[in-house]
């Protein structure tokens, strides 16, 4: 469901633009509350608290979207929320990737963002609107896993200040789901979002040339973390909005099946005594 055919086009694109200004915004306020650290973080680092920030507010969506949307509306919300959230990432983002260049990866890490959000906040039962202790114990945990992404876990400084950010958004999200204007707090805390609020992205391999009419539209990626092995895949934002919900169906059921061959394969290789200095992350 494409955000431009979208009756819930104006929340979509509304609510993409705050999470991503908030995200960047409080990769701001973690610094501040860790300055010694902040001179320390490397590229990478800033990368991964903003990906956490963009996760929690995944879910805080998911959970409050519920509240607003007919049943049968809530899934694809989110799906399109996914997709509008990527493409304003790269539009943001691509005076750093330079024109022409291959933003397949920025699709992949949202998705990822977003399948993580659910494997680790799902599994917390609580009415997003009500002060409960389930809902305080997922904030603490959000909290905590920020302070892990700085490199200084079990600071409680940082991780009150991480949970405060994610409490404030509540009632942005909210009105902004609602059809009203976010509250003033919000407004101030949330500008729109520029390259210059954001973290710099990770780097990535410089164009090699023209690609004529190439377009990459199904990725597929493994990685290895410790004795795991992860592999993921994701589609171009645009083929997966015009693709038919039957052959996207079938598209899933395929590249599932894909995705279990190959990481298998590259689990082989990534363990074997052959391989055993190769790094621990790369593409299937």
């Amino acid at each position: 469901m494409g955000t431009s055919k979208n009756p819930y086009s104006e929340q979509l694109r509304g609510i993409a633009e705050l999470i991503l200004a908030v995200a960047g915004e409080s990769v701001s306020v973690m610094k501040r509350n860790a300055p010694e650290r902040a001179l320390k973080l490397k590229r990478h680092d800033e990368w991964g608290i903003y990906l956490e920030f963009l996760k929690v507010m995944f879910n805080l969506t998911d959970r409050l979207s519920i509240l607003y949307l007919p049943i049968k509306d809530q899934p694809l919300f989110m799906d399109s929320l996914e997709d509008a959230v990527t493409l304003q990432l790269k539009s943001v983002l691509e005076p750093a990737f330079g024109t022409g260049a291959d933003q397949t990866e920025i699709m992949l890490t949202v998705g990822a963002a977003v399948a993580e959000s659910r494997q680790t906040y799902e599994r917390y039962r609580f009415l997003v609107t009500e002060d409960t202790s389930e809902k305080n114990e997922m904030l603490k945990d959000f909290g905590g896993r920020v302070a892990d992404a700085m490199g200084i876990a079990g600071n409680e400084h940082v991780s009150s200040a991480a949970t405060l950010c994610a409490s404030a958004v509540i009632p942005a999200i909210k009105a902004v789901l609602a059809g009203d204007a976010p509250p003033v707090s919000a407004v101030n805390t949330a500008a729109p979002a520029t390259a210059s609020t954001l973290p710099p992205p990770p780097a990535t391999p410089e164009p090699q040339g023209p690609t004529g009419t190439e377009i990459k539209l199904v990725s597929v990626m493994s990685t290895v973390e410790g004795e795991e092995v992860e592999t993921r895949w994701g589609l171009h934002p645009r083929f997966r909005q015009d693709l038919p919900p039957e052959d996207m169906q079938q598209v899933t059921r395929l590249m599932n099946r894909v995705a279990k061959i190959l990481g298998e394969r590259y689990a082989s290789v990534a363990f074997s005594d052959e391989w055993t200095s190769w790094h621990k992350a790369g593409h299937a």
